[in-house]
């Protein structure tokens, strides 16, 4: 089933080899069509990512089989439903987390991994939820198991996932510390609830860490910097403590560090990637961010913070902007629709 008189063709984003932003060109391309279990959904609006970022330089390719356009998170109207997505119908407004192919002005996204757009955001602001809260709440909650009353930290609090981090937790009710590079980025890790913010530029974030909880250490840390950082995360932690690692910025081999900590202390570090996951997995996630997280945007305590939005055709701009690490939340992408 599909809404009367879809074009034929759209933009889309297409990366013309491996490099910097000046390998973004757009192209025209055919709408897609929906297989079974998926919808196709006329994006409004598409989030920038780190993920995005790294498969354009060469370093994070789409699974076999999946569209090479770049964009792991959209919102938009469903306009075409396969077999089997009846849950759904023809102008539902959603945000759904895609495999790839966000950058267009049309997209496939598997039902299940549709979410409704909360009542009080726009599309443009919905589409910044799906890929960093799927994330958030998958590792913090989930795998990090994090509880109300325990202490966590988040490494990079004034990116997209740190923001998002900062707020899920602290309505977990956990005290909530996080990194950032400068006196303005604390500040704004600040202003979305995180009870004290440690500028890395001028201060050992362990010894911060240590300092206020009074020398026990956080409870669980959420860590995208890697290598350079994990002598110290462990350090940090408390007993019992859950290190959660995400992404490794500045390199994923350690060497010259202590194993000694995790048995002294009972850590546990475990970590995950959500792109590679089975559909049933992200499906589960869904449905665990319906349920627990979702009225809490929908009544106004969450809500992404979007920091610059940009047209399709300035997809370079956007990717720039990431890569300065300036921004404060979310970039985004607009088709105009």
């Amino acid at each position: 089933m599909a809404r009367p008189n879809l074009p034929e063709t759209m933009r889309q984003i297409r990366f013309a080899g491996s490099g910097g932003p000046e390998v973004i060109a757009v192209e025209t391309a055919p709408v897609p069509r929906p297989g079974p279990g998926q919808v196709l959904i006329e994006v409004a609006a598409a989030g920038v990512n780190r993920p995005d970022v790294m498969q354009r330089a060469g370093l994070y390719p789409p699974p076999k089989g999946a569209t090479e356009v770049p964009g792991l998170e959209i919102a938009g109207r469903i306009v075409a439903l396969g077999d089997g997505a009846d849950e759904l119908a023809i102008g539902d407004e959603v945000c759904a987390l895609v495999i790839s192919g966000g950058y267009a002005e049309f997209a496939i996204a598997e039902a299940a991994q549709c979410l409704p757009r909360p009542g009080p955001l726009s599309l443009i602001e919905a589409a910044g939820l799906p890929e960093t809260y799927f994330t958030v709440y998958s590792n913090v909650i989930e795998r990090g198991r994090l509880k109300p009353g325990e202490s966590f930290l988040v490494h990079g609090g004034s990116s997209g996932i740190g923001s998002t981090a900062i707020q899920m937790a602290k309505l977990q009710g956990a005290r909530v510390f996080a990194t950032a590079g400068s006196a303005e980025k604390c500040e704004f890790c600040r202003s979305l609830g995180a009870d004290a913010a440690i500028n890395y530029r001028e201060a050992d974030f362990a010894e911060e860490a240590k300092r206020l909880t009074e020398g026990r250490g956080v409870d669980v840390i959420l860590d995208m910097v890697g290598a350079p950082y994990l002598a110290r995360n462990l350090a940090a932690l408390a007993v019992e403590g859950r290190l959660v690692q995400i992404a490794f910025m500045q390199g994923y081999k350690a060497e010259g560090f202590s194993m000694t900590p995790i048995m002294i202390k009972r850590l546990t570090f475990t970590g995950s990637t959500l792109r590679a996951r089975p559909n049933a997995d992200k499906a589960g996630i869904a449905e665990g961010l319906r349920r627990e997280i979702w009225p809490y945007l929908e009544d106004g305590r969450m809500k992404p913070v979007i920091h610059a939005t940009f047209p399709l055709e300035e997809a370079a701009q956007a990717h720039a902007l990431m890569e300065s690490s300036a921004h404060l939340g979310k970039i985004m992408l607009i088709t105009g629709r």
